[in-house]
């Protein structure tokens, strides 16, 4: 069997390989294994380049041309993602505006709601999004932060953590406790609000990366007045907000998480080879484990994606999330290792390739709870995917 792309898929990605020829910025070619905003914000370039690519249609190319895109076929979407991660391409520094938000005004917003969409997938809006807080991860159905309906307003007190883009976001898509019903299922009674982040009674605490960056936070709310038409979607309804955003979040991790193995794994080989690993049996053992995982679970994805784009469920995307996560720790795990004793050096210019190892294996810890954690993932896949009974 010969697998192949029609004459449209191949047109459609040689306009994409030119527009990335003319217009990429050097600094949107990381080719790195995480790219994170810096501590001032976002930077200009990234700003500039975020609505470079939307104005062409390249920000969301499934959507329509007033929002970042060209109206382009779930296949297409697929070569998009896979080039800009073969050709190591950022489109954002900021996930949440164009990934979550955006698609959720777009489905859940008022019409005002909705005009926030678009400058929010090009990035003239900066957003965080508050679901974590100290005891609600992943299990958001646990939140406690509360907004409480006074008049034409709502009164929010509580905390989040782990909140990312907080320390320079201009707004908040913050998940919220409205319901009164004790009695009620936890996840009754959540709703979501937007929040400016300049509103009176907020403060953000910046928290520092283990690699040095600053990107999260934590945000506390102290009777900050938010106006009622702030509400998104209906009031205690907001459980299906939920679901969609972390939806919209994880639809494309699956494609990232592999290109991401293997750009470790093709970094492992060429390590091995300059330090003379690369005849070790071990090494080579090691090697084609990682070569077959990686493999493996890029047929996974596609067999996933093919029936997503039929129009059926696609369990298998279940699973990726956590497997490219876990076997992307696995990968920096083994370049450690073959750096031996120099694996523990984490100054940049003295560390091999920058440093890359030591960071993307302190990185590699941190995918294993963004975007749902691994404990949670195995919690669905079990119950939701293989039809297991809770315990």
């Amino acid at each position: 069997m010969r697998l192949t792309f029609d004459a449209a898929d191949e047109a459609f990605r040689a306009d994409l390989r030119a527009f990335l020829d003319e217009h990429c910025p050097p600094e949107a070619r990381r080719g790195k294994d995480f790219v994170a905003a810096d501590e001032e914000g976002v930077p200009d370039w990234a700003r500039a380049w975020q609505a470079t690519l939307f104005d062409h249609g390249w920000m969301v190319p499934s959507f329509p041309p007033e929002l970042g895109g060209r109206n382009c076929t779930p296949l297409q979407t697929l070569l998009y993602l896979e080039e800009l991660a073969a050709q190591g391409v950022v489109r954002s520094v900021h996930f949440g505006g164009y990934a979550i938000v955006g698609p959720s005004l777009l489905e859940f917003g008022n019409e005002a709601q909705r005009a926030l969409a678009a400058p929010s997938i090009r990035g003239d809006i900066v957003w965080c999004v508050g679901m974590s807080e100290p005891d609600a991860g992943s299990d958001l159905a646990n939140l406690s932060t509360r907004a409480v309906a006074d008049g034409e307003t709502f009164v929010v007190n509580g905390q989040k953590v782990w909140t990312s883009y907080a320390p320079f976001a201009d707004k908040c898509f913050c998940y919220v406790r409205t319901g009164t019903d004790p009695e009620a299922p936890k996840h009754k009674g959540i709703s979501v609000l937007i929040i400016d982040m300049d509103t009176p009674g907020i403060e953000v605490r910046p928290l520092r990366h283990i690699t040095g960056a600053v990107e999260f936070a934590e945000v506390f709310f102290s009777d900050v007045v938010v106006p009622a038409d702030r509400l998104v979607g209906e009031l205690d309804n907001g459980w299906r907000i939920t679901m969609g955003s972390l939806a919209h979040e994880r639809g494309g991790l699956w494609v990232e998480g592999v290109a991401g193995s293997q750009r470790a794994l093709d970094g492992l080989v060429a390590l091995a080879r300059r330090k003379g690993l690369d005849a070790d049996p071990t090494v080579r053992r090691q090697l084609a484990a990682a070569y077959e995982k990686v493999a493996s679970l890029r047929a996974l994805g596609y067999k996933g994606f093919a029936s997503f784009a039929q129009g059926s469920s696609a369990p298998e995307h279940s699973y990726m999330k956590l497997a490219t996560s876990e076997l992307r720790k696995e990968l920096f795990d083994l370049g450690l290792d073959l750096l031996g004793p120099y694996g523990s050096v984490t100054a940049p210019e003295l560390a091999e390739e920058g440093g890359r190892w030591w960071n993307g294996f302190f990185i590699s810890l941190a995918a294993t709870i963004g975007g749902g954690t691994s404990e949670i993932q195995r919690n669905t896949v079990a119950t939701r995917v293989l039809g297991l009974p809770r315990g």
